[in-house]
């Protein structure tokens, strides 16, 4: 019986020739995630245990993402703390505010992350993994210990595959199709499978899905609590990943006879625009079935939507625009390296012509409203990874998620509409 493309990466991190969903490894991850909101309780336990120092610096990546800009006293001092335990635990690759971005995405574009790759991250959106053909794998607390020792016990994951069928229409975008595979995937879903610590494994038509889309459609599976997202990366992905790659790297496929847990099918030809209601992501539904809605606050970018293809995306429609008064909109690069991109290419006049406030690459509002809260009232249409009461601040406000063109349809309107009416026929 052959092996998931999970079983496979996971076998080979283990020195193992072959694993199956639910035996018991210690893997040895290509490198470690952490993030800079957990640094802090990481190093203390690691001190009151006598351990001054982390398995491999090399092999350690320190990322400042979901506080970049400081808006208070305890983000300031966090920065402080997590500057001067980068130095005692002599990490290479710190990437502090203003070195990288949004720890899901700037590393694929560095070549971290690549094809085959396993690594361990304290968060769970390191499924974006996925995307490019490889395995992040959430340690959560547990990281300290792999920051230790450099692994930790990891349970073999089951998988389900999911076959795409039929091509995408013009206008309807990743994220679209994400809320409605998040949708299927909810415990009442039309696709009936569990979900909870499996991996979702793409196969079908993906050849219509760049790197962005396939970052983006990771997003949603891991809010209904996949483990991990994986497609098969195609030739294009492959010298994607060439030009950029930190090392050497052997691209993994499942085996025509890998068992899964599951398999279904989503046939994606007669898809329209969607968006996520109020409190989830799986809350897909119609973008007509809303449309009109008002809307005051805006914000395109998190590790959904946050790659330089979402920001084109939006700027092709944002051209030439105002947003319409009482609007805001809050555009969150994914890396610096985007922000740069976008400076060169013209996009960041773009947005600023249109009235758009353009921030530091990172989480944005998505890291529970630290920066772009909402007031009491207000509704909202983002391209969030989540939606729930509260995320941006009043918990009454309305939050509405949407693809990065419906977001910036929007915003021109001032309420949510169907981006179609602004892109060619």
């Amino acid at each position: 019986m052959g092996m998931t493309a999970a079983e496979k990466i996971l076998a080979r991190a283990s020195g193992k020739s072959a694993v199956r969903a639910g035996d018991i490894v210690y893997p040895k991850p290509d490198f470690v995630m952490i993030h800079d909101g957990v640094v802090r309780g990481a190093k203390e336990e690691l001190d009151a245990l006598g351990i001054d120092r982390v398995f491999d610096p090399e092999r350690v990546l320190m990322v400042t993402d979901h506080d970049v800009v400081y808006v208070n006293d305890r983000a300031a001092a966090r920065g402080a703390f997590n500057r001067e335990a980068a130095k005692a635990w002599g990490i290479k690759h710190f990437y502090d505010a203003g070195r990288g971005g949004h720890g899901h995405i700037f590393p694929t574009e560095r070549g971290w992350v690549l094809p085959g790759t396993l690594y361990f991250d304290n968060d769970r959106h390191c499924t974006n993994a996925g995307g490019i053909g490889a395995l992040a794998i959430r340690m959560g607390t547990e990281i300290n210990r792999v920051l230790a020792t450099g692994t930790n016990w990891t349970l073999v994951p089951k998988s389900v595959k999911l076959t795409i069928k039929g091509k995408m229409q013009p206008g309807v975008f990743a994220r679209d199709l994400g809320f409605v595979i998040g949708k299927h995937l909810a415990p009442d879903g039309a696709f009936g499978v569990d979900i909870d610590y499996r991996v979702l494994e793409f196969a079908g038509e993906l050849d219509q899905f760049s790197l962005a889309a396939r970052v983006s459609l990771c997003s949603t599976p891991t809010e209904m609590r996949a483990i991990g997202v994986f497609f098969p990366p195609s030739a294009a992905i492959l010298e994607y990943a060439k030009q950029r790659a930190q090392r050497p790297f052997t691209p993994v496929y499942p085996d025509a006879d890998a068992r899964y847990d599951a398999e279904v099918e989503l046939d994606v030809s007669t898809l329209k625009p969607q968006v996520a209601l109020p409190g989830g992501p799986h809350k897909a539904a119609d973008l007509a079935s809303v449309a009109g809605t008002p809307v005051s606050h805006t914000y395109i970018g998190s590790c959904g939507s946050g790659m330089y293809e979402d920001l084109e995306i939006a700027a092709s429609i944002l051209k030439g625009k105002k947003l319409a008064y009482g609007v805001r909109l809050i555009v969150v690069p994914g890396s610096e390296d985007s922000t740069r991109r976008m400076t060169r290419e013209g996009l960041l006049d773009i947005f600023h012509d249109a009235g758009a406030m353009v921030i530091p690459a990172g989480c944005g509002p998505c890291a529970s409203g630290r920066t772009g809260l909402i007031d009491s009232g207000e509704n909202s249409i983002s391209t969030a990874v989540a939606n729930g009461a509260g995320r941006f601040g009043a918990k009454d406000a309305q939050l509405f998620l949407g693809s990065p063109a419906t977001v910036a349809a929007s915003a021109v309107t001032g309420r949510i509409t169907d981006p179609r009416e602004f892109l060619p026929a």
